[in-house]
């Protein structure tokens, strides 16, 4: 068996408590350890995705038990570029974090950042129905101890809300596993998927149950409206550099969709037909018009941007939903940009809360105000999908692939007016907060609730390290651009292996190492 399979969630699951046990009180060793993680991370993601470039779908059994009777990791296309993506963003977080001095404002950051990651890169490779529970589980754990990092009411307020809605799906999750267990006797995807096509017609009632009981999970995890609620607070009173980590969180709903509803739930499924695209479509659409209503109106800028990344959401739903190949490799290439930019904007988001606090008025002028000013300005650009980013690339992939639809008139009005309100509500917030500042007086104000848990009255003790992982998110975004042609061609490979699942479940079923 090949081993690299499991090497992204053994290496940090070995870092993250070597780090707690051995490390606490050496924060120096501690960041050198977790900088040479991540990179040991992402050294690994580049192997296994030339390894699953070619298109052969490996398996790794735990334990030398076969499927479907032990748990089994799956390497393919799809797992690869999930993996590569989580591995490419850790990387200017962690270094960001340390710059900012994030890391030391609170206790056990770097071991709970590997613990995520260890829980985001196992979601991403199991095949397995219930070790995907157990890995959503161990990125949430990990989650609100990041949340809460630093302190702070409000961050403990929006904390516990985070934990309160996570549990209700946590709850729900265990509840359509059971119920899919008792329909079909296994939790294996590639069995799953096997015994559902084999189901007759007239007992299906229950298959259906917990198919939409999954999805709701999943949806609960990508924000999609009306289960986003957890997510404005809960992003915009993290820590930034949490809040550009937790980019990554809702693609693992995107993903968990993906691989689902194309393995054993698919529309080409008698007992599931119509399941996705019959309400998730227009959910994936009102979930981009109130995120792009929600930058217009917000008053503080980590709020805006939690806003901006229920947007890039319903975006990104919207093709899946429509479920062919073709939407497919848009909503792929839209993931890499949407979870890039989104962190990016984040990054902004605290450079200028240590400077001026994060209100969205105008103050008087802040350090190094005009880098700050262009790198908005680039994550501003890049997540209206304005050209000449991969965001624009992105949204005209998107409104290709939906030319077809039923809804195809809709869903261009949708995402194009969508795009316009969100320059609009960029362009205002960026007025406000480096413009204006410029011209008013300055009249000191009392600081907001918000602003008091996320502000930081010192400047980050090594900015030239902030702004070089900054710029990292944006080199990022060049290279999707420059390289749109090869990553695409990625993406239909992807894609063309998702829509043929036979491959999938031969190669887990039929036991190939």
């Amino acid at each position: 068996m090949n081993h690299w399979i499991v090497a992204p969630i053994v290496l940090p699951a070995i870092l993250a408590p070597f780090i707690i046990m051995v490390l606490r009180y050496h924060l120096d060793l501690q960041r050198i350890f977790s900088v040479a993680g991540v990179v040991g991370l992402l050294g690994i993601a580049l192997t296994i995705t030339a390894q699953a470039a070619g298109g052969d779908i490996q398996v790794y059994e735990l334990g030398n038990w076969p499927a479907p009777f032990g748990i089994v990791m799956v390497l393919d296309r799809l797992s690869a570029m999930m993996v590569l993506l989580t591995a490419l963003l850790a990387l200017p977080i962690v270094l960001y974090a340390i710059a900012s001095g994030w890391d030391e404002r609170g206790k056990h950051f770097h071991a709970l950042l590997h613990f995520q990651l260890m829980g985001v890169c196992g979601a991403f490779l199991t095949g397995d129905a219930f070790n995907l529970f157990v890995f959503f589980e161990v990125l949430l754990i990990a989650s609100y101890g990041l949340m809460t990092h630093g302190g702070g009411s409000v961050r403990l307020k929006a904390g516990v809300q985070y934990v309160a809605y996570n549990l209700i799906g946590s709850t729900l999750f265990l509840f359509a596993l059971g119920t899919l267990y008792g329909v079909t006797g296994t939790l294996n995807m590639a069995d799953m998927a096997v015994r559902v096509a084999e189901l007759p017609a007239d007992d299906t009632a229950l298959l259906r149950v917990g198919a939409v009981l999954l999805l709701l999970v999943f949806c609960i995890k990508a924000a999609v409206l009306p289960l986003h609620f957890w997510l404005p607070a809960s992003y915009a009173n993290a820590p930034l550099p949490v809040a550009a980590l937790f980019a990554i969180m809702t693609k693992v709903g995107a993903y968990s969709i993906l691989r689902m509803y194309t393995l054993g739930f698919g529309p080409e499924v008698e007992a599931t037909q119509g399941l996705v695209g019959a309400w998730l479509q227009p959910a994936a659409m009102v979930t981009l018009a109130i995120g792009t209503i929600g930058i217009l109106g917000a008053q503080h800028i980590a709020r805006m941007v939690a806003f901006c990344a229920i947007a890039s959401m319903g975006t990104l739903l919207i093709a899946i939903s429509l479920f062919t190949e073709t939407a497919t490799v848009a909503a792929l290439y839209y993931i890499y940009h949407s979870t890039l930019a989104t962190a990016l904007l984040f990054l902004v988001a605290d450079l200028v809360m240590e400077r001026r606090g994060g209100a969205i008025t105008p103050k008087a002028p802040m350090p190094q105000s005009g880098l700050i000013s262009a790198l908005f300005f680039v994550g501003a650009i890049a997540l209206a999908g304005m050209p000449p980013l991969s965001g624009f690339i992105g949204k005209l992939l998107v409104l290709d692939a939906a030319r077809d639809a039923p809804d195809a008139n809709a869903i261009w009005a949708v995402v194009l007016i969508g795009s316009f309100v969100t320059i609009v509500g960029l362009a205002r917030a960026g007025t406000l907060i480096f413009w204006k500042s410029h011209a008013a007086e300055y009249n000191p104000a009392p600081q907001d609730e918000d602003e008091n848990a996320t502000a930081q009255p010192a400047p980050e003790p090594n900015p030239g390290l902030a702004f070089t992982a900054v710029f990292g998110a944006i080199l990022g975004l060049v290279m999707l651009t420059l390289f749109a042609g090869p990553a695409l061609n990625y993406a239909g490979k992807t894609a063309e292996q998702l829509f043929t699942p036979e491959d999938y479940i031969s190669a887990v079923l039929g036991g190939e190492e």
